[in-house]
């Protein structure tokens, strides 16, 4: 089962997530919260896999709240599902930290295979999301990632593991780990999600 916790200031919005969790039987709601602030308490004493975070909440935000649970320590993948797709949520959410960010008219089983993807530390971006950060374009990467490193990127942007990205490219795992290293480095972020983002937000990778 994968542990989840609720974050959100509209409680409709935290019945409405929990009753559709609850009927399968691969996750666990283990918790829920009405801002930031209660959701660094909730998660230190229910221990969640994924959190889904709303982003706009009175007391703590939801992107001051991805900081603040990494600085507590959580391992915890935390899944952004709000109704805002602007530069100024997007961005700030995934260099925060954000594994994923989907929209809250996702239909249900793709939020099921998002958070399941999430648990699994893969990066989980809504067409609509992908496509801001693909034409958000800012100053290159320090150092241009190489070919090879593309390719990665732009099957992990596609929803494939590391092992997939693997076959697919008829290299081992552990070197398709090593050049995700090397891309974080070069593009200045620390997980799958923000690597995805910063490629598409560089204009490294195309919408297809």
């Amino acid at each position: 089962m994968i542990g989840l916790l609720i974050v959100d200031d509209h409680p409709v919005v935290r019945d409405g997530l929990r009753g559709m969790f609850a009927g399968d039987d691969r996750f666990a709601v283990l918790g829920e919260a009405g801002n930031g602030l209660e959701a660094l308490a909730v998660a230190r004493s229910t221990s969640p896999d994924v959190v889904l975070m709303d982003l706009r909440m009175p007391e703590m935000d939801g992107v001051t709240a991805i900081r603040a649970l990494r600085d507590q320590g959580s391992t915890a993948r935390v899944l952004v599902l709000t109704t805002y797709d602007t530069d100024r949520d997007v961005l700030p959410a995934i260099k925060a930290g954000a594994t994923g960010y989907l929209l809250k008219d996702t239909p249900r089983e793709e939020l099921f295979r998002a958070v399941t993807a999430a648990h699994r530390g893969e990066s989980v971006l809504s067409p609509a999301v992908a496509g801001r950060l693909m034409g958000t374009l800012r100053s290159p990467a320090k150092e241009p990632l190489s070919a090879r490193e593309i390719e990665v990127l732009t099957l992990i942007a596609r929803g494939n593991s590391n092992r997939e990205a693997a076959s697919l490219l008829f290299i081992s795992e552990a070197t398709v780990k090593t050049h995700l290293l090397h891309a974080y480095a070069k593009l200045g972020v620390r997980d799958r999600a923000a690597a995805v983002a910063a490629a598409f937000e560089q204009g490294l990778l195309r919408r297809e």
